[in-house]
């Protein structure tokens, strides 16, 4: 049964929310405004690892490394990249849909990657209005070299998967598709 609310709490709430979105915490802080009232029991553990998953994520997407170039790239331009590597000959408009952002984001993305060396466009031959995006060799290094980052990164978190059990798996699953659902909505909410 859920503890009453009070008005000075209810109140509190209200301004925690309305500073963790000023600050750019909405999705872990929302996440903890609403558990740790739930929670009694060690079950804050999980609220806990849930809390340092979230800020190593945001520690590892912010951290520029150099993938086999003189350059450092961000987490957006090597993944720019990779979608360069997987969908070759592609025109910008194409490239801003398949990321979902806008002509004009992509664009100042490729002028970078262009500055670095990464990328290079050419005029599309069969409508010469449009220019293809390809990666220049010191890209192609910077796509490999990721790709192998990808596969050898896990430090050995694939082979503890195969030895985790089917009734674990489904409730890790169960949990994970909560936690995605709990965060989409607080997104679509209009608070």
């Amino acid at each position: 049964m859920r503890p009453a609310v009070t008005a000075a709490a209810a109140e509190t709430d209200q301004m925690i929310r309305s500073a963790i979105f000023r600050t750019g915490f909405f999705l872990t802080k929302a996440f903890s405004i609403y558990t740790l009232r739930l929670m009694a029991d060690g079950r804050h553990k999980i609220h806990g690892k849930f809390e340092s998953l979230m800020a190593l994520t945001r520690k590892l997407e912010k951290t520029p490394k150099r993938y086999g170039t003189d350059h450092d790239l961000s987490h957006s331009e090597i993944h720019l990249i990779e979608i360069i590597g997987d969908s070759p000959a592609q025109g910008v408009t194409d490239l801003a849909r398949l990321i979902g952002v806008t002509k004009g984001a992509i664009s100042q993305s490729l002028k970078r990657l262009e500055k670095k060396g990464l990328t290079d466009k050419t005029p599309d031959p069969d409508n010469l209005s449009r220019s293809l995006v390809t990666l220049t060799a010191k890209g192609k290094v910077a796509y490999w070299a990721h790709k192998h980052w990808h596969e050898t990164m896990d430090g050995g978190f694939s082979r503890y998967l195969e030895t985790v059990s089917d009734r674990d798996i489904a409730v890790i699953l169960d949990f994970l598709t909560r936690v995605e659902d709990f965060l989409v909505r607080r997104i679509e909410s209009p608070e």
